[in-house]
């Protein structure tokens, strides 16, 4: 999906394990999950080492996505999310204390984000983009 919309979505989360960021996604998207997300490129980060457990499906036989690891050090194999990661950036320097974040000033950077107008989407906005994704697979 993220190739398709290039959506963001926040989740404020305590402790960041592989477990929790497909959960809260697939919560949030239910069972239309499957059919948005594909597949996930991600990093070699400790949050991401249970591929097997990421993939598995809680509600049906099966997998509920293919994940991909890009390459140390190859940002390149990843330039949207690197593009995305610095819109986070303008809103939360490095060094941010996430403590003294509200949920609200986290809601304002997301909807900025996806309200912005991209080339890769033809000018459209990723929220835009979600919207059209979403109603193909309603």
């Amino acid at each position: 999906m993220q190739q398709l919309a290039h959506c963001l979505n926040v989740v404020r989360s305590e402790i960041v394990h592989d477990h929790n960021v497909t959960r809260t996604e697939c919560r949030h998207h239910g069972k239309d999950f499957c059919k948005l997300f594909k597949s996930i490129t991600v990093d070699n980060g400790s949050e991401f080492a249970d591929c097997a457990g990421m993939e598995k499906s809680c509600r049906r036989k099966g997998k509920r996505t293919k994940l991909y690891y890009c390459h140390p050090y190859s940002a390149y194999e990843r330039g949207s999310n690197e593009n995305m990661n610095r819109m986070i950036r303008w809103f939360f320097p490095k060094r941010t204390h996430f403590g003294e974040v509200t949920d609200k000033d986290i809601q304002r950077a997301e909807d900025w984000i996806n309200s912005y107008p991209r080339r890769v989407l033809g000018w459209r906005s990723a929220d835009a983009a979600m919207r059209e994704c979403l109603a193909q697979v309603a």
